[in-house]
């Protein structure tokens, strides 16, 4: 009998919540066949089956949240092959398929009737998710995708197709008719409060964890800026015929050049052995909304690459993160975290950094604004805000200030940032 845990396939992982099952007890599974979806700190991951067998006995719930190192199912793999030598005792008879003797009225003949084993669905734990929300049994829907794979697309076709089919009868009417009549009758059924129940379960609860973790163990200050980014702009947009790079690459880049400078904003506090760990390469994290909520994709060792490669690897990220296609590595490890929440129109905000790190920087929107410059001429520039949050346990205001100062130096004055990058 093959116990199925739950493993840490993640950085820290201490315990995940069970969302879903694939098989039923009694399904035969393939070794590697997805078998649960569990909802981990950070993400949606599946879990494989070890080894080929039947499913003998589940044993967590959905939705219950358990700790790693429990044990989630139980699979017997001589089950399978017991069911394998009984079923050859038994001639012309397999697990794909059967020939039956069936009679009629007219006279004996035979038909070949085939009976299928647990349908391997190619699907990824979003698109399930998205099935389980439309009430879609995802076994009847045909995948698009490549190798047959389920989209999200093929199962909101599916839902509409259902939906369609499902016209409403003049039986509901009345139903509903009859209902409403009543609470006319009785006026006191109208005066209850209706309110709509969400599972505090999966992301959201893990995201809760993890911030109440970071917002009674870290004294977080906040130190903001305003930096000027009309160069910074004006540079991105001569270099865009050649090549169209994202501000956020720019951002990063001026970041990593910024936390070499000033490493104790890359780093972490080890409270147990009384040490702080400055880190030698720069893994940035980027926070990223999401249908399912918050999740931070990290690039790792950021300061060894271009801004190119970063504005490559920070689109393919980000896109990954919102159809839930990142693998474990790619969301643990990060060093020091950025929010752009500009793009959604933020003017300003405290976020919470990303425990256990020392900083986290946020870049709000850019506004045209009225600026006094030098000559004490009233000229029009594009401003942005931007937030750093730090760890007070770990360093300082002053230190803070001049960190933002070289970074906001850096933007301001793209032919500095060029020249730290030959």
């Amino acid at each position: 009998m093959i116990e199925v845990k739950l493993h840490d396939i993640g950085e820290g992982m201490t315990e995940g919540d069970v969302l879903a099952y694939f098989i039923r007890e009694g399904d035969l599974v393939e070794e590697d066949q997805p078998i649960v979806e569990l909802q981990t700190e950070k993400m949606v991951t599946e879990l494989t089956a070890p080894a080929k067998g039947v499913v003998k006995k589940i044993l967590i719930e959905e939705g219950k949240t358990i700790p790693v190192g429990t044990t989630i199912l139980l699979i017997d793999a001589e089950g399978d092959s017991r069911k394998t030598e009984a079923e050859e005792e038994k001639p012309q008879v397999s697990y794909h398929f059967l020939q039956a003797q069936e009679r009629d009225t007219r006279g004996s003949q035979t038909k070949a009737v085939e009976i299928r084993g647990p349908k391997r669905i190619k699907a990824a734990p979003y698109t399930r998710k998205i099935a389980r929300e439309l009430g879609v049994n995802i076994e009847l829907v045909e995948g698009t995708g490549k190798n047959g794979r389920i989209t999200v697309e093929d199962v909101q076709r599916f839902a509409q197709r259902e939906e369609v089919a499902a016209t409403t009868t003049e039986e509901k009417l009345r139903q509903n008719q009859s209902v409403q009549e009543t609470n006319n009758k009785n006026p006191s059924t109208n005066l209850e409060v209706e309110v709509e129940i969400i599972p505090f379960t999966g992301r959201r609860k893990q995201i809760a964890k993890k911030m109440s973790q970071s917002i009674y163990t870290i004294p977080h200050v906040h130190h903001m800026e305003e930096i000027d980014m009309t160069e910074i702009l004006k540079f991105k947009n001569e270099i865009k015929q050649d090549v169209n790079v994202s501000v956020a690459a720019f951002f990063i880049k001026a970041l990593t050049i910024s936390l070499s400078d000033f490493p104790i904003f890359n780093a972490k506090l080890d409270e147990v052995k009384e040490e702080i760990k400055l880190e030698k390469n720069v893994h940035m994290g980027i926070a990223t909304d999401t249908q399912e909520g918050l999740i931070v994709p990290v690039i790792k060792n950021a300061n060894k690459k271009s801004i190119l490669e970063i504005h490559k690897e920070l689109k393919s990220l980000t896109e990954r993160a919102r159809n839930n296609n990142l693998t474990p590595k790619e969301i643990t490890g990060s060093t020091f975290t950025i929010s752009n929440v500009g793009p959604m129109g933020s003017i300003g905000a405290t976020p919470i950094i990303n425990y256990p790190e020392v900083g986290l920087m946020a870049f709000h929107k850019t506004k045209k604004m009225p600026v006094v410059n030098k000559h004490d001429e009233i000229v029009i520039r594009s401003i942005m805000n931007v937030t750093l949050t730090f760890d007070h346990r770990v360093t300082d205001g002053g230190n803070a200030i001049a960190f933002t100062n070289r970074f906001k130096a850096l933007l301001q004055n793209p032919k500095l940032l060029m020249l730290e990058l030959i």
